[in-house]
């Protein structure tokens, strides 16, 4: 390494330069801040501007957008589309019979390779909801009653079986670790709207049938860590330590954290790295959340019809009702994007008492969020989209279902998409998708477009190559759920 840039380097970082420059910095940087009503050197350093800490990229987006902000309510482990969203009287029909090998020959499964295959029915009935007629299935009523909000997409596949992968594949459209996910690729390519949360914020909660869900889901990836999802916690503060300290008070708080960004903003000059850029970012962040996030969490303005109507008993309780109340919080405050996990969707035993469960947990409080939006005046520029990584098998798994791939339903809500709308279709017995068929790819290329984003040209340069969402085989946009 040059011996000049070493030397360099220990007196940028020497104790005489720290004093000799922080003398005069932190009063000045102080006054200034006083006399801005803002940040002076973190946002200066940063490059900032208010209200817009991270700005869209110059070209984005390539046409007018649908939706501003996504929530994304991820039915970890999942979900059985025969007991949600895809109704089979063939399959009712068949039950307990062998399920017939034509559909099965040389089909990837999970548990159940080598197997006896028997047909299983659903054990919930089916209804049809709103003017639309969608048939939702008796356990979701709280979802069937915004059926007229809804496009529902039966045709969906994957490429992964096991939930790791399969949870990455959805969310970084690749297996491959160190790839963006989706919320990161939105962040980075139209930047964030608030400066005094992060962009994109992931929570979760937990019911019957809880599967890990490892932090690589809400990574950045390759792109600056300043665009991964911050993991909220679901019990009681979202965010631990947000106070000052005992004896510190929030202007002498104010002026070390000035002092560190002009520091940061020093080296960031010298050597331009992303990731001091994103430490400037981030330190402005923290401070800016001390004021943010108790306001954020305090939901004494709620009314009681509000908190009934989502189905929380208490706030900060770690359930999924009160995650999805703090959604529509932190959407109001500008957040672009929003993960909701449930844990609770890997029925392979008991299914008919953990499916129910886990139906009860997700039900009011997913169609709660619907409807909260639109009386905000939210839901038009709000994407939600609600589903699992797979479905599961038509066949039993012993009292329970395996993972499924072939075919499985998701369902998606405002932001530009066509309510009372059903699109693609499974096969009879709910195996194979065979009509409309939806990729993982043109889900994402969907996604991008109502964004304003044309999927074959947001790309990242990584090692050597063109990186997208959308992988690199060809992916369609589903232009027929287009509002």
């Amino acid at each position: 390494m040059n011996e000049n840039f070493i030397e360099q380097l220990r007196k940028d970082w020497s104790r005489r330069t720290f004093l000799s420059k922080s003398f005069a910095g932190i009063g000045s940087i102080a006054l200034s801040s006083l006399l801005q009503g803002q940040s002076g050197a973190g946002a200066a350093a940063a490059g900032t501007t208010s209200g817009h800490p991270w700005p869209a990229l110059p070209n984005l987006p390539h046409h007018a957008a649908k939706a501003k902000r996504i929530v994304h309510l991820c039915m970890a482990g999942g979900p059985s589309h025969v007991e949600s969203l895809d109704p089979k009287p063939e399959l009712d029909r068949l039950d307990g019979q062998p399920f017939p090998s034509s559909f099965t020959d040389g089909q990837q499964l999970a548990q159940l390779q080598g197997a006896t295959l028997k047909a299983r029915k659903s054990f919930t009935k089916f209804k049809k909801w709103g003017q639309s007629g969608i048939e939702i299935s008796e356990l979701f009523p709280h979802i069937g009653s915004i059926a007229d909000d809804l496009t529902v997409v039966r045709s969906m596949t994957t490429e992964q079986i096991n939930h790791d992968t399969a949870h990455a594949f959805m969310n970084t459209g690749s297996i491959i670790k160190g790839r963006p996910s989706m919320g990161s690729w939105m962040l980075y390519g139209l930047g964030a709207e608030t400066e005094n949360l992060p962009g994109y914020v992931v929570m979760t909660s937990q019911g019957p049938g809880a599967q890990p869900v490892s932090a690589r889901q809400w990574s950045a990836g390759f792109l600056p860590s300043k665009f991964q999802g911050v993991a909220f916690q679901s019990k009681g503060k979202p965010v631990h330590y947000i106070g000052n300290p005992d004896g510190v008070c929030q202007s002498t708080q104010r002026q070390v954290v000035d002092e560190i960004q002009r520091i940061n903003g020093l080296l960031q000059q010298r050597h331009h790295d992303d990731e001091i850029a994103t430490r400037i970012a981030q330190y402005e962040m923290a401070f800016q959340m001390q004021t943010a996030v108790p306001d954020l969490a305090d939901m004494s303005n709620e009314t009681q019809e509000t908190l009934d109507m989502y189905g929380v008993k208490k706030p900060g309780d770690g359930s999924f009702a009160s995650n999805c109340l703090l959604a529509r919080r932190l959407l109001q405050r500008g957040v672009r994007v929003v993960q909701l996990y449930h844990r609770g969707w890997d029925h392979h035993s008991d299914l008919e008492k953990n499916f129910t469960t886990s139906a009860g947990d997700c039900d009011r409080p997913s169609a709660a969020l619907v409807k909260d939006l639109k009386r905000h005046g939210l839901l038009d520029d709000t994407l939600v989209l609600w589903g699992g990584e797979f479905g599961r098998t038509p066949m039993s798994q012993g009292s329970g279902r395996d993972h499924h791939i072939n075919g499985f339903s998701v369902w998606m809500a405002g932001g530009g998409v066509k309510g009372g709308t059903v699109y693609g279709a499974t096969d009879e017995l709910g195996y194979n998708s065979v009509e409309n068929v939806v990729s993982v790819h043109d889900l994402h290329a969907t996604m991008l477009d109502l964004f304003g984003i044309e999927h074959e040209r947001f790309t990242k340069a990584f090692q050597g190559l063109d990186i997208k969402l959308t992988g690199v085989e060809p992916a369609r946009v589903v232009r027929e759920i287009i509002a």
